[in-house]
């Protein structure tokens, strides 16, 4: 890239000043891009491990900023995870306020709390293109806005029909629920089964309209950039892709870069998880029901396989438009964090979608890049990707309002600070779930069955070995679940879990 004079002396004045993380940097405030995937887990880029996917230019986002390898999502009132991930990351606030603000405000003629109209009254100009899923209507967040999406493609799954027909035909013996289910549930069944393909335009889903998705999305992206390269206010960009959200859906020659054959089973791989009905992750989720129960390693290749198509593919969209950035002249005083609504299971602890508190599905990847940011660097501490939004009120030289339950990770990237503002990390899904993830440990409660789980982090990144049992480690199992209940008064969750405790 090449750099003026004006930018090299700035950026060393800034360096040896004595001035905060989030003062002008240039003589104008910095521009702001924010790209948002979706379902997309912490361990889907190559550049971070994952040698079987290819994300060329997401790998460079790493390369050329800081990422921050435990971000994560804070839980969900809803099995659209998706739903309450975007509105603590539109609102500030922590789960189940953010609930609370976005039942008081989903009719309200203005929503000044918010992340579009804060960054508006910094002098931004604002603009979304992509997923919204939020319930506050995004003509009262955002100034400019194109080609807004909804949770999920209305004509690919139809999950009332689904639900319905499992709940009804599951009672009758020796019925067969994929017999009667929707187009795309509950495959493949066999290397035969080639009822739903990712690449058959027919089908509609991201390819409704005649282009998929994620290119429309680039082609928005570019045009504002276009316009925006020859205006003096800074700007704030919202690019939320829909993928790799199902259907997973991607060109062909893209799921032929993963052939089943080259593709690797997760350590965690199960069957069938043994609580997954208690904790809401049966055959009558829609996400669960994607696949077959029981697993099989066919099903899961082929659903990694159309996985990290969709990924590659975005990923194409995503270079694209970064190259757009350099051209426009913009890129040197521009800000990019890149990160997901949550994870995603694929396959490990024998589940598919995001509606359980293991890592897979609550950790997403999360990197920034931006004048000040260190290039190639990891930082481990633990951060909640909603922080992005405080993150960039920063950025704009905003004081955070009172209200917004999450931090700014600037200090953590630029290493001010060496640790973490959370001294743990909560976790929440409906009344089925809760988890405190603290000094290394993680602690799951399913309250149904009055289940408690630990596991070792450092020891069991994969979380395969309950360890909650052992009599060694009883004292550690109440010390977190005491921690638990505190949280979860901070939190304002609603669900009393304490009698779980006493039987401890």
């Amino acid at each position: 890239m090449r750099i003026s004079y004006f930018t090299l002396f700035a950026a060393l004045f800034f360096l040896s000043s004595n001035s905060t993380i989030g003062q002008k940097i240039t003589s104008k405030k910095p521009n702001i891009v924010f790209i948002f995937t979706d379902d997309q887990t912490y361990s889907s880029i190559h550049a971070l491990g994952n040698k079987e996917i290819q994300t060329p230019n997401m790998d460079a986002l790493v390369q050329n900023g800081t990422t921050f390898t435990h971000a994560y999502n804070m839980g969900s009132w809803s099995g659209a995870i998706c739903v309450a991930s975007r509105a603590m990351l539109i609102t500030g606030r922590s789960v189940w306020k953010a609930n609370e603000f976005i039942e008081k405000n989903k009719k309200a003629d203005t929503a000044p709390e918010t992340w579009g109209k804060l960054m508006e009254k910094q002098g931004y100009e604002t603009y979304l293109t992509g997923k919204w899923h939020v319930e506050i209507p995004v003509g009262k967040v955002f100034e400019h806005t194109k080609d807004v999406r909804g949770g999920m493609p209305a004509d690919a799954w139809d999950h009332g029909k689904m639900v319905r027909q499992f709940d009804s035909i599951s009672k009758v013996p020796g019925a067969n629920p994929r017999a009667l289910m929707p187009n795309g549930y509950s495959r493949p069944e066999s290397e035969n089964d080639h009822s739903w393909l990712p690449y058959d335009t027919s089908k509609g889903g991201h390819w409704k309209g005649g282009t998929h998705w994620s290119v429309v999305l680039k082609d928005d992206a570019i045009a504002f950039i276009d316009q925006a390269k020859t205006k003096k206010d800074p700007f704030f960009m919202y690019l939320a892709f829909s993928a790799p959200h199902d259907p997973r859906q991607a060109p062909k020659e893209y799921q032929e870069k993963y052939p089943l054959n080259k593709l690797t089973i997760p350590k965690s791989y199960l069957p069938e998880y043994p609580f997954k009905d208690a904790i809401g992750n049966g055959p009558s989720l829609r996400d669960e029901a994607l696949a077959p129960f029981p697993r099989t390693e066919f099903a899961i290749k082929t659903h990694m396989q159309e996985y990290y198509a969709s990924i590659t593919y975005a990923d194409e969209q995503i270079g694209l438009i970064l190259d757009a950035l350099k051209k426009s002249g913009k890129m040197d005083n521009t800000y990019i964090i890149f990160t997901a609504d949550h994870g995603l299971a694929m396959g490990r602890h024998g589940l598919i979608g995001k509606q359980s508190l293991f890592d897979h599905s609550i950790r997403a990847p999360f990197v920034v890049v931006g004048p000040n940011i260190p290039k190639n660097k990891r930082i481990d501490e633990d951060i909640y990707l909603q922080d992005a939004m405080a993150t960039s009120l920063e950025l704009a030289g905003a004081v955070k309002p009172s209200y917004i339950d999450f931090h700014s990770f600037l200090d953590l990237a630029t290493g001010k600070t060496k640790k973490s503002h959370y001294k743990e990390i909560y976790g929440a899904y409906l009344d089925l779930q809760r988890m405190i993830r603290k000094d290394g440990y993680k602690l799951l409660v399913y309250p149904k069955i009055n289940k408690v789980l630990l596991f070792d982090l450092n020891k069991d990144p994969e979380e395969m070995n309950d360890i909650a049992g052992l009599p060694a480690n009883k004292n550690k199992v109440k010390g977190l679940f005491q921690d638990l209940l505190k949280l979860q008064k901070e939190m304002e969750d609603p669900l009393d879990i304490s009698p779980i405790y006493k039987t401890l």
